[in-house]
């Protein structure tokens, strides 16, 4: 058995394939984008929108069986996240954006709940969850 001839194989196997120039460096988010898209390239796709479908219902069910366990929950959370990035992809809706655009709607739906509350002399800390999803909703109808 060539001993040198089964390094060079695994060398080669392992810098060279199709994610080799996707840098590591970049955002999760973006980088998972990307690596769907050239897996994408090559056929490894799923067919139609529904199959993105179920694949989010299968990993948001297998998050649900790992909700007692940390280690698993984790790697779950981030197949959900996964999938869901796949839909944007098939929906041609960039994820970044959408993230960036929901970060936005977050941030002024809940500075509504903070000024709201503010304005009738109370505080976040003092407001009940109810009191909070109310302003919530309200804020929600203004945009």
């Amino acid at each position: 058995m060539n001993t040198k001839s089964n390094v060079d194989k695994t060398i080669s196997i392992e810098t060279v394939g199709i994610f080799t120039d996707i840098s590591q460096s970049q955002s999760a988010l973006i980088r998972a984008l990307k690596l769907q898209n050239r897996a994408a390239e090559v056929g490894f796709d799923w067919v139609d929108i529904e199959s993105v479908f179920e694949k989010i219902a299968e990993e948001l069910e297998e998050v649900r069986a790992e909700f007692s366990s940390p280690n698993k929950l984790q790697e779950e959370i981030g197949d959900l996240i996964f999938a869901c990035i796949n839909l944007a992809r098939h929906t041609g809706v960039d994820p970044e954006t959408a993230i960036h655009s929901c970060n936005n709607r977050f941030e002024q739906r809940f500075r509504y709940i903070e000024q709201t509350l503010h304005q009738q002399g109370s505080s976040l800390k003092e407001a009940s969850l109810e009191e909070m999803n109310k302003l919530w909703e309200q804020a929600k109808l203004q945009e």
